[in-house]
């Protein structure tokens, strides 16, 4: 249902993450966010991968902008009443770039923001060949977060891409510094075993944030041991994104094929699920309600 952004998201998430592992799957715009809701999730992720792929049709490697991520946000927040978390790649440029991000992305109404300490053009953290800025350069990003933020819950999450450029030890060395600099938690990217991630759990003090995405270095890992760890948050950035579009692709093959969708009907959400999912009848009740309250003042 329409409504203004949940207030005070990034402290909902927070008393969250205190009772256990938080399961954030990804949503990429306002209707997988509503299915997300309604499915019982209480929490929810904006890939910038997904939002990118799926909106302008192109590789994630920064094309997207600050602009298109945080309307995007916004759009998802006013219909999912639950807190949200976003990529927001390097910041979207330098310094001064990423105390602005952290202000409209804020604005837009979400929990928190993950950065990352890649150099731009930036690659997926599952990729080979990818580049970092310096310690010191990131570090100085995520003090400029932390300064811009106005809610003192709203979370700057540091990602770290150095598992798979400067190794396990180093990657560990770079989350430390950036916690010093003022990240509420942090993201360890591409770690390929669970001994890793424990490894990771043992040396940074902060709520930690494992992506449990598919096809790329990390083998894929239940929840379950994900909260024997002790992570507080676990992502699913592109899966249903991966699944709509697998569906999506079939569907086009089977109608250009047979020149008819007839047989894939049962497949499909009816219009009747459809408006019970978006709930149709709430909005046309309130209209007549409005309606009938304006009468009345006449």
């Amino acid at each position: 249902m329409l409504r203004p952004p949940i207030v005070n998201p990034g402290k909902v998430l927070r008393e969250l993450m205190r009772d256990g592992t938080v399961v954030l799957p990804g949503v990429y715009d306002a209707l997988t966010a509503v299915a997300a809701h309604r499915a019982g999730f209480q929490a929810a992720y904006i890939s910038g991968a997904a939002v990118t792929n799926s909106q302008l049709g192109v590789p994630d490697i920064g094309l997207v902008t600050l602009s298109e991520m945080a309307a995007q946000a916004a759009r998802i927040c006013q219909v999912a009443p639950i807190p949200v978390v976003s990529d927001a790649d390097t910041g979207f440029g330098e310094t001064w770039n990423v105390a602005r991000c952290v202000i409209e992305m804020e604005r837009a109404g979400l929990a928190g923001i993950h950065l990352e300490d890649q150099v731009m053009p930036k690659k997926c953290g599952h990729l080979d060949g990818k580049a970092l800025i310096t310690v010191d350069e990131m570090a100085q990003k995520i003090r400029a977060a932390a300064d811009s933020k106005r809610s003192p819950d709203f979370l700057i999450v540091a990602r770290t891409d150095a598992r798979g450029v400067e190794g396990l030890e180093l990657a560990i060395s770079r989350a430390q510094t950036y916690v010093d600099a003022g990240a509420d938690a942090v993201f360890p990217e591409g770690l390929s075993s669970v001994e890793e991630f424990a490894r990771f759990r043992e040396e940074v003090s902060v709520p930690l944030l494992a992506n449990m995405t598919e096809f790329g270095k990390t083998p894929i890992i239940p929840v379950s041991t994900f909260s024997s760890i002790g992570y507080e948050m676990v992502i699913y950035p592109v899966s249903a994104m991966r699944i709509a579009l697998k569906a999506v692709t079939s569907f086009y093959a089977t109608l250009i094929q047979e020149g008819t969708q007839e047989h894939l009907i049962p497949q499909m959400t009816t219009r009747q699920e459809l408006y019970r999912l978006i709930e149709y009848e709430k909005y046309e009740a309130l209209d007549e309600e409005w309606s009938e309250r304006t009468a009345q003042r006449k």
